[in-house]
């Protein structure tokens, strides 16, 4: 029986039984996986109906939008105003034309619909784009800056037929009064990539506009403010659908000057056509009155955009007008140097209130004549009258019994060659020259006869009109020294606070009291005493003091017996200088005028000096002179020049 159960075992088939067993588990298996299949494929309708039927508005809607976009809104800048509260700087709507790359489909019958409505050709159009190549699809490119309000009109009432076009409204700086100021207040001009990298401008971006220059530079991060931003709905044409979230922009903070603008107006229509500089600073604090530069330029222009050829006008004018030339301009000081000169003799022992001189004319030195601007010579002099008079020989002793060193100590303590901290980029800081300065500058060394040049003013002395501004100033306030202010107050928009900004005194001139007192009778004598250089100048019913200056620009050769130049008939003019402060007692401005080539200081500066004191002390002059007017309407003292040979 066991041997036929295993033979039947052995007639059926391992592969069968085998193939059996593998079609059972493959068929489960696929049972299995169907399953799975129609499973997800109920799941997958059951969720289409849902989306169809019952969600199928809102994702219809949903469909229209393109996209949720991040806008920028621009902070408004912050305000400037002068002393007395009236605007000087605000910010003007500006309406810009911008475009979105992504939205703009199709681009080219875009741009040709658009160029109907500004004065821009779809090629110039493409150009801009084209530069901004690597810009962002989806971000506002811009196209036009300020279209103005008809060409605004234009476009809204078209907006369907330009897609991809939309305007933006941002703040644009504006200057009330053009010119007026424009060196002082500075203008606005587009970050480049330079900038870009700076820390103080982390939060600036391409395209931003920042101070360049003046007030607007050295304040920028004041007035500057901070951006806000808004998240936006918009649909395939670039159309705002809805607002979904506003970050409001935090205006700048606003800035109150301590100029005056009425004076400064006076100060640059008294320079008129002329170029110059007028700083008019209150000696009692500091404050700046005026900062006049002429000739000028409107700051506008650089926020409404340059033409190449109104750029090359600007660069190219011999007259600097981009130049701010209280601060940036240096010249030699000439005859208001002499009160260094004084101070340094005084507190030197070298002279006192009855050391005198004589002055023929000139004076000899070595085999060369140092010239007296007075032909005739002022004859025995002393050091108030050598002030009064200008008297040059006085001063060339004076010099050369100091020598450089001392000399430059004086004018150094007395705030010359170097800057007044005033704040205002670009500030030059002059040159007091010395001994070991020629050497380092030059390899030679100092020559005796340069000291006398140095002690009226002239040789290598330079100065700007802010610093000598800052030294009458500080005479007449018995010798204390403020650093120049010009920010009154600053307020903050956000938080409503008022930072008021105090003036600091940072030093006192070197002199005693007593020779104080000697240099100030001087200067009075230089207006009010009849043989005065700027007698001219002097005012009905109160007393100022000033002291004028002819500074010469070009080296000139004197005939040693006729005392008139030889050659450079063609040679520029000298420039005109004055400084005063008034009144002499208790003074409550102080006036520093130079006029480029205007040659005599008495008659092209010391009038314009006159007037600002005038205005600013509220003064009422008769305009009718008297006989003593005419009489000592003199021209005062000529550029000097020392330095003539001997044998000419």
């Amino acid at each position: 029986m066991i041997t036929t159960g295993w033979a039947l075992v052995r007639k059926i088939p391992l592969r069968s039984f085998l193939d059996s067993v593998d079609s059972d588990w493959f068929n489960q298996r696929l049972t299995l996986a169907l399953v799975a299949v129609l499973a997800a494929f109920a799941i997958l309708f059951m969720r289409l109906i849902y989306l169809q039927l019952i969600e199928g508005q809102e994702y219809h809607r949903l469909s229209e939008i393109n996209s949720i976009r991040l806008q920028d809104i621009d902070a408004p800048r912050g305000l400037i105003y002068e002393r007395t509260g009236k605007i000087m700087v605000d910010n003007r709507p500006s309406f810009d034309l911008h475009i979105v790359l992504k939205d703009a489909n199709p681009l080219n019958a875009t741009l040709s619909k658009l160029s109907q409505y500004v004065d821009d050709s779809p090629d110039q159009l493409r150009n801009r784009i084209r530069k901004n190549k690597k810009r962002d699809a989806y971000k506002p490119l811009l196209l036009v800056e300020d279209i103005g309000r008809d060409t605004l009109a234009s476009i809204e009432v078209r907006k369907f037929d330009l897609p991809g076009i939309m305007v933006n409204v941002s703040p644009k700086r504006h200057y009330l009064n053009m010119d007026l100021a424009g060196h002082f207040l500075g203008y606005m001009g587009e970050i480049n990539l330079q900038e870009l990298q700076y820390e103080q401008y982390r939060d600036c971006k391409s395209g931003d506009y920042i101070g360049k220059f003046g007030i607007e530079r050295s304040l920028d991060s004041f007035l500057r403010g901070k951006r806000g931003g808004r998240q936006v709905e918009v649909n395939a044409t670039g159309r705002i659908i809805r607002v979904i979230d506003t970050v409001a922009a935090n205006p700048g903070h606003n800035i109150a000057l301590t100029l005056d603008a009425a004076l400064q107006k006076t100060a640059e229509k008294a320079l008129g056509e002329n170029a110059g500089a007028v700083v008019a600073v209150d000696p009692r604090n500091g404050k700046i009155l005026a900062l006049a530069s002429r000739p000028g330029f409107d700051p506008n222009v650089f926020v409404d955009g340059l033409t190449r050829e109104q750029w090359q006008a600007l660069i190219t004018n011999p007259l600097r007008p981009l130049e701010n030339k209280t601060i940036q301009a240096v010249y030699p000081p000439a005859s208001p140097y002499k009160i260094i000169t004084t101070i340094a003799g005084l507190e030197e022992g070298i002279i006192d209130s009855e050391t005198t001189y004589f002055c023929p004319g000139y004076y000899k030195y070595g085999n060369r004549v140092f010239r007296c601007w007075k032909r005739g010579g002022h004859g025995e002099v002393n050091v108030v009258k050598a002030l009064a008079q200008s008297c040059d020989v006085f001063y060339y002793q004076v010099g050369e019994a100091l020598g450089i060193d001392r000399l430059a100590w004086y004018a150094k303590a007395c705030g010359l060659g170097s800057a007044t901290g005033i704040g205002l980029k670009g500030e030059m800081a002059g040159l007091v020259p010395t001994a070991a300065w020629k050497r380092k500058r030059f390899g030679t060394n100092w020559q005796g006869g340069e000291t006398l040049s140095v002690a009226i003013g002239q040789g290598y002395n330079l100065v700007t009109p802010l610093q000598l501004a800052i030294l009458a100033a500080s005479v007449g306030h018995n010798g204390v020294r403020y650093r120049p202010l010009y920010i009154k107050s600053i307020h903050n928009t956000e938080s409503g606070e008022i930072f008021v900004n105090k003036s600091e005194v940072i030093g006192r001139l070197p002199v005693s009291q007593k020779n104080m007192n000697i240099l100030r009778q001087g200067l009075s004598d230089v207006v009010n005493n009849a043989e005065g250089t700027a007698y001219s100048s002097r005012l009905k019913g109160i007393a100022f003091s000033g002291k004028t200056g002819t500074a010469q620009v070009v080296g000139r050769k004197t005939d040693a017996k006729t005392g008139k130049d030889i050659g450079l008939e063609s040679a520029p003019k000298d420039h005109a200088w004055f400084v005063a402060y008034a009144p002499s007692e208790q003074p409550r401005i102080a006036v520093s005028v130079i006029v480029e080539h205007g040659e005599h200081g008495s008659t092209a500066a010391a009038p314009i000096a006159k007037e600002l004191i005038v205005q600013y002390l509220g003064l009422e002059q008769s305009e009718k002179k008297d006989d003593a007017f005419v009489q000592q309407d003199v021209l005062g003292e000529p550029a000097q020049s020392p330095e003539v040979s001997f044998n000419d």
